[in-house]
């Protein structure tokens, strides 16, 4: 018998998971997310193997091309040099074990330094120890354990139904910003909207008496109403088709006021003014703009998370061959990521203990953090759980003891759940620390969803569902039976981890 290289490279990997996890947490956002990622795919890997138009749109489509750029690139360069170094010290390793009268010698360092276990000696998935009492404390009494922690996130969830998106507004940011130091001023001394006025285009004969008559009836509609200040003079193009009328809008540009205004223009007014007039007439404008962006949030969000659930579905039932063990883990998911909204509702909207994290409370959740919290918190929250699973799957059809297999897979991947989850919940409140609301918000959020879903939901409900529905979480019908089987054939129960037969 010899010892396996990629045994040897995934006991390296897990006992250099702790120094890696310290330079971790003093790197950027996404470093430590590429090592984070990179460290479980590896870990994951060698275990597997040891079993066998305009100027504001281009600003949009370049920030988000370079944003891309930021993100994918350190997780490619950290993928190109985790594996370089992996597969090279897998080969200097099998070069060592391949050498003459050098075996011995080096199995005996490699044992010594906790790499390898030979008979007689304990592996590090071995019964007993804190994940092994954690889990029978929970699966004792399992319904017990699963209605309180259920009942916790619910509750949890609750604020999240009287949420309300926008935009935060110039009147969280800092007081020492010397932008806002001036808006205040402009505020005070000026109208407020002579910043961000809100601007009617009309298309059609300008010069003509009925478009030159709505324009006038509009006029007099917006000066009976507080919201809209004096119309500046009408721009009208060289070829006389497009008119310009700009008309400062009192509030904020993001705030309920000047939404409303904008609202009573587009339905009311502008209806009113050039009803039989031949035009078209569009609103435009920094508020518009926030309008048709609070919109376009609410509507995608209807496209997103059905994909996002309905993919995930698909993809757990072919990897785990199961019809319970996706709904599980959807049902799971949606619990963190739901107790996220729900405190992020509770203590920047509501202003629960805002002062205690130094936090601004805010009238308003930024109108993109529900969208962009559940595509980043579902992807890592089932990254986290397919790490689960795959040991809990990869034991029972080992053993087929699903309570055994629930403990082995627990206290197999205890430690790099808890450990990826850690840094990216301090990683994440270095977010949640700044000054502008919206990294708060969404620094709080994540944090908040990665330490429910790292402790919580993968210590206590998975265990404590998967003991209550014992074998029927391998339940898989008939009819599904030509999804392809992706799983590693079970290793010889005697032979001990750490060895293969030659």
């Amino acid at each position: 018998m010899v010892l396996h290289p990629l045994r040897i490279v995934r006991a390296l990997v897990a006992k250099s998971f702790f120094l890696v996890s310290l330079v971790v947490f003093f790197s950027p956002f996404t470093v430590s997310l590429s090592i984070n990622l990179v460290m479980g795919l590896l870990s994951r890997f060698a275990l597997s193997w040891s079993l066998g138009e305009n100027n504001r749109q281009q600003g949009v489509i370049t920030a988000a091309k370079v944003i891309s750029l930021i993100v994918m690139a350190p997780i490619l360069v950290a993928i190109i040099i985790l594996l370089a170094v992996v597969l090279g010290i897998w080969i200097l390793i099998k070069c060592m074990l391949n050498m003459p009268f050098g075996q011995t010698n080096y199995l005996r360092w490699i044992s010594d330094v906790g790499v390898g276990k030979f008979e007689g000696t304990q592996t590090y998935t071995a019964s007993g120890g804190f994940w092994d009492w954690l889990v029978q404390q929970v699966t004792t009494r399992p319904l017990v354990s699963l209605v309180v922690t259920a009942g916790l996130l619910v509750a949890a969830t609750v604020p999240f139904f009287s949420i309300h998106t926008g935009f935060a507004g110039i009147s969280t940011f800092p007081d020492e910003l010397e932008s806002k130091q001036a808006f205040l001023v402009l505020d005070e001394k000026f109208s407020f909207g002579e910043v961000t006025p809100a601007e009617i285009v009309i298309s059609g004969n300008i010069a003509s008496a009925e478009v030159q008559g709505g324009i006038e009836s509009l006029k007099v509609l917006m000066a009976n109403d507080n919201a809209f200040g004096q119309p500046r003079d009408v721009e009208v193009s060289e070829d006389g088709r497009i008119a310009l009328l700009a008309v400062p809008v009192s509030g904020d540009s993001s705030g309920d006021t000047s939404i409303g205004a904008v609202t009573r223009l587009r339905d009311r007014y502008v209806p009113s003014a050039f009803v039989g007039v031949n035009a078209d007439i569009f609103i435009t404008g920094e508020t518009a703009f926030n309008m048709a962006f609070f919109s376009v949030s609410k509507d995608s969000a209807w496209i997103v998370f059905p994909f996002v659930l309905g993919i995930s579905f698909l993809l757990l039932l072919v990897v785990f061959r199961s019809l319970i063990l996706p709904i599980k883990a959807i049902i799971l998911n949606l619990l963190a990521v739901g107790a996220a909204y729900g405190l992020i509702v509770l203590v920047f909207q509501k202003g629960f203990m805002t002062g205690a994290f130094g936090f601004e409370e805010s009238p308003t959740v930024e109108s993109w953090i529900p969208l962009f919290l559940f595509s980043i918190l579902f992807g890592l929250s089932m990254d986290y759980h397919v790490f689960l699973l795959s040991r809990i799957r990869e034991r029972y059809d080992q053993t087929k003891n699903n309570d055994e297999a629930v403990s082995f897979g627990v206290r197999s991947t205890g430690r790099l759940i808890t450990g990826a989850g850690l840094i990216m919940v301090a990683v994440f409140w270095g977010f949640a620390t700044g000054s502008m609301v919206g990294m708060q918000q969404m620094g709080f959020g994540l944090g908040v969803a990665i330490l429910i879903d790292a402790s919580i939901i993968r210590i206590v409900m998975v265990p404590a569902a998967m003991k209550i529905l014992g074998d029927w979480n391998w339940y898989l019908p008939r009819w599904l039976n030509w999804l392809p089987d992706f799983r590693v054939e079970p290793v010889d129960l005697k032979t001990p981890p750490g060895i293969v037969n030659n």
